[in-house]
């Protein structure tokens, strides 16, 4: 005999569909989520280099 008897394809097929749908809505979520934002400049991190002041001479 040909193949497995033990699911039917009907049962494989929505299996397939839905990891499908999970990955797809995985992908949604981590591609809404976007970068942490700190509410505060931690101690020990320089400031950008916009924000710096320049020296004059």
């Amino acid at each position: 005999m040909l193949g497995r008897t033990s699911a039917r394809p009907t049962a494989r097929y929505f299996r397939s569909v839905a990891a499908a749908v999970v990955a797809v809505a995985a992908l949604i979520i981590a591609a809404n989520a976007g970068p942490a934002r700190a509410t505060d400049d931690p101690a020990g991190f320089p400031a950008p280099a916009a924000a710096r002041p320049t020296a004059t001479r």
